[in-house]
């Protein structure tokens, strides 16, 4: 018959702070906050013989001398922190009964007192301890460090033997250090797997600082009741006396260990091992020794941390003069940035590595022993699809890229340093192949079949050394080469390569500057043509004339192609906000008396902030045209001025018309004037409609002001290959009924027009206006078919065009910029819709989507 295998996790599933009972070398109460017994270990009596064993329920002032529960209560009220345990010693508890050491601490809103007989005090132990921590401080190689610590810990317990155990990053261990007594052999050196103390004992070894095993052949104490009125077990979590896994036991008894004390070291607050104490008869050590047990392993810790650190700050210094060496040579001569060889040379004397390949724009160059060309591409691209933004490493690059399994003598591990964010380039050590042999303290695969305790895995029965030969890894690069890594990409790499890059981009530029032009513009006027489409449908008069339907979107419409004309006639530059205003009077009053009085020194607008201030300025114009002072014999004073932070505050005042009243209903040119400049800028908007007049004040941010020109416009990707033009197409049914179809478009407005078209034609639509929400969506409510504008701000869609691609969803894309946009060779068979949205245009191009 064939058993089920056992699940290697089983051991970290079990729950070893929750068994129920204690070990028998003492007792245990837990009490109520108010001082009453709720449980009590089953061994009270043989402890505290004159003691009644019906406890539960009784106070303990019933049980204990007075003046021991005083001591206790003081010793509680000083207690701070979650996992405080404090211990008073040689007490007594009953008239007649012997002296003991006693621990307290809380869990689950009771209070364990565990009380272990005492035994023969050390006398100064103040003493002791600085004795013990004297000598560590002579010794200045770690291996010494760790070696005086073991030495020290078994000179103090009596154990026979003593290890200091490293944790590694994935949870096994080394033995680093060991003492013991002649004739039992030695585990110096072996390593054990992480299962051998699972993820449960770490993170308790991490809240409860030292745990003893006093003897395996021991039968565990059972704590009675093992629940309390709401069926939970006690948690033991911090308790000394607590019961050991019978998985653990096992494991000992297998080693020939009868019994143990484990005391935690702690670094940066992470477990970074232990001290392992082994004895080969019972033995349980008093509460004394344990407390400077862990005292002493406090102090060796901070000692560790203090060596680690300071190993890790002198590191990091010489990285940091290699950095300033790298910025100065290249301040120097820029054309060494080129030179693989010397940026390998510089790079490799802080980070040791093989080889070095860098990426940049599509470009490879080489250094050392690396990959081929081919297979540093695949990397790359591996790199790319894991939105690598930070410092990454792996001492099996195989495990990242399967298929580099194949070239480990070349590269088994790299440390890759993005160097810029789109495209992403980078540059890549990489470490050869180190075949070494490992020595474990028997087969670290644990047995998959049933044991003694039930389906839960059964520990090795074998701890003779057992040498596994490990391939396809390089050495690991270590926690401080990270950091120095992402030093040097932060504040050089990053910075001097992109500075390299856009200058190689500009100089690219000047020679296709007017194609840049002509695209850029194309695709500003489609996205204006968008956001008329969207102003149409928003647009809802105060009466149901036709007439004044048209005069409303006419004039906003005209608002736009106002502010069009002038931030087109300065290249698509800053334009005049002065020239806003004239142009708005004009459109609207006499040139001889306009009544709109303006001040402010000249000061121009980027284009979006420009087509946003012409359509607010155009709401405030008509609103005062119609109900404001300038509807008859009132003005209206428009200034301007530079705030502190160089943004720009614009002010509105309507002066000597008829009484103002708060508006009783809130049209879409309300809601243009008060959220486009928040919404659209980032900025701050305030309308104040007083009875004297109407006063509107804007703040726009910096960024969006400036004196002189800007930069032109940047260049599209690629060309893309548009839908060709049909003739209109009245659309007659909702052939989308039942389609989920996700919308990826970053501009408001005209992601409101595209939703009305689509759920005119039925479907269901859930809009993104990034990247990362478009993703978000895709995994949480899969979509049936979907629109993607490919330019999203500083993003493109491509990524979650890729996605989509993966799943085997249609998909459209759609731009602005028409035959100018370019896809991805991934993506080149994709139809491309232009903006603006029309029902007839989306309804042809996903009805043959569907039907295909």
């Amino acid at each position: 018959m064939n058993r089920p295998i056992v699940d290697l996790t089983n051991c970290d599933r079990e729950p070893i702070h929750l068994l129920g009972a204690i070990q028998p070398v003492g007792f245990l109460l837990a009490l109520t906050l108010d001082w009453i017994v709720a449980r009590a270990s089953a061994n009270v009596g043989v402890f505290l013989p004159e003691v009644d064993e019906d406890l539960i329920g009784r106070p303990l002032n019933e049980v204990f001398l007075s003046e021991t529960i005083h001591s206790l209560r003081n010793r509680l009220a000083t207690i701070r922190g979650a996992n405080a345990v404090d211990k008073i010693f040689d007490t007594k508890l009953t008239d007649n009964g012997p002296l003991f050491d006693i621990a307290i601490h809380t869990s689950g809103g009771q209070i364990l007192i565990e009380a272990q007989p005492s035994m023969e005090r050390h006398g100064d132990t103040t003493s002791m301890v600085r004795s013990m921590i004297s000598r560590l401080e002579l010794m200045e190689e770690p291996e010494a460090f760790y070696r005086e610590g073991a030495r020290q810990v078994r000179a103090w317990t009596g154990f026979d033997r003593v290890m200091v155990y490293r944790f590694a990053e994935d949870g096994s261990g080394e033995v680093v250090a060991e003492t013991c007594k002649p004739g039992i052999g030695s585990f110096k050196g072996l390593h054990y797997p992480a299962n051998d103390i699972p993820v449960q004992a770490r993170e308790l070894y991490k809240r409860n600082l030292l745990r003893v095993i006093a003897d395996v052949d021991a039968i565990p104490v059972a704590i009675e009741p093992a629940r309390d009125e709401k069926g939970q077990l006690l948690d033991l979590s911090y308790s000394i006396l607590r019961s050991v896994s019978p998985i653990h036991i096992e494991y000992l008894k297998n080693m020939g260990v009868r019994a143990s004390m484990s005391i935690s070291i702690l670094v940066d607050g992470e477990l970074w091992g232990l001290f392992a104490c082994h004895h080969y008869s019972p033995k349980s050590p008093t509460f004394e020794v344990r407390s400077v047990c862990e005292l002493f392993s406090q102090m060796y810790s901070l000692r560790l941390e203090s060596r680690e650190r300071k190993e890790v700050m002198e590191y990091e210094r010489r990285a940091r003069d290699i950095s300033d060496q790298l910025l100065g040579a290249v301040a120097t001569n820029e054309m060494l940035l080129n030179d693989p060889e010397w940026l390998a040379g510089i790079l490799t004397d802080v980070i040791p590595a093989e080889g070095v390949g860098v990426w940049i724009n599509g470009n490879y160059a080489f250094w050392g022993t690396t990959p081929s060309t081919d297979q540093f591409a695949r990397i790359v691209r591996a790199l790319n699809s894991a939105a690598a933004t930070r410092v990454f490493a792996t001492d099996e690059i195989a495990s990242f890229v399967p298929e580099a399994a194949e070239y480990t003598d070349a590269a088994a591990g790299m440390l890759a340093i993005p160097i810029s964010r789109s495209p992403r380039d980078y540059v890549i050590l990489f470490r050869s192949e180190l075949v070494r042999s490992v020595r474990w303290a028997g087969d670290p695969h644990k047995p998959v079949e049933y044991g003694p305790n039930g389906p839960r895995l059964t520990p090795r029965e074998s701890f003779a050394e057992w040498q596994q030969l490990v391939k396809g890894r390089s050495l690991p690069f270590t926690a401080p080469e990270k950091r120095v890594a992402e030093t040097l990409r932060a504040t050089l790499i990053e910075v001097v390569l992109r500075l390299a890059s856009e200058a190689s981009a500009q100089r690219d530029a000047a020679n296709r500057k007017q194609e840049v032009l002509i695209a850029e513009l194309n695709h500003r006027v489609r996205n204006i043509l968008g956001v008329i489409r969207g102003l149409i449908r928003q647009a809802k008069p105060s009466s149901n004339k036709i007439e004044d339907f048209v005069d409303l979107v006419d004039g906003r419409i005209h608002a736009l192609a106002r502010a069009h004309n002038q931030i087109t006639d300065d290249h698509w530059g800053p334009a005049p906000i002065g020239a806003l205003i004239d142009a708005e009077a004009r459109a609207f009053l006499d040139d001889e008396n306009s009544g709109i009085h303006v001040k402010g020194e000249p000061v121009l607008l980027n284009p979006q902030a420009y087509s946003t201030m012409a359509l607010v300025v155009h709401e405030l114009v008509t609103n005062s045209t119609k109900y404001g002072s300038l509807s008859g014999g009132g003005h209206v004073d428009v200034s301007w001025s530079r705030s502190t932070g160089g943004g720009l505050k614009f002010q509105w005042q309507e002066r000597g018309g008829p009484p103002v009243q708060q508006p009783t209903r809130k049209g879409f040119g309300t809601t243009i004037i008060g959220r486009s400049v928040p919404y659209d800028l980032g900025g701050q908007a305030k309308i104040d409609y007083d009875t004297a007049g109407v006063k509107a004040t804007f703040t726009i941010p910096a960024r969006h002001v400036s004196e002189t020109a800007g930069p032109q416009p940047p260049a599209p990707l690629k060309h893309a290959r548009r839908s060709p033009a049909h003739p209109t197409k009245k659309v007659e049914d909702k052939f989308l009924t039942g389609q989920k179809i996700l919308l990826v478009e970053d501009s408001l407005i005209i992601a409101l027009d595209a939703e009305d078209i689509l759920n005119r034609l039925g479907a269901e639509v859930m809009t993104a206006s990034s990247v990362e929400s478009g993703l978000e969506i895709i995994d949480t409510d899969p979509p049936t078919l979907a629109v993607l504008d490919i330019n999203l701000g500083d993003q493109t869609s491509f990524t979650v065009a890729d996605r989509l691609g993966e799943l085997d969803t249609p998909f459209i894309f759609a731009t602005g910029y028409g035959e100018q946009a370019m896809l991805p060779d991934a993506h080149q068979h994709r139809t491309v819709v232009q903006k603006p949205y029309t029902l007839e245009g989306i309804a042809r191009i996903l009805e043959e989507l569907v039907r295909r």
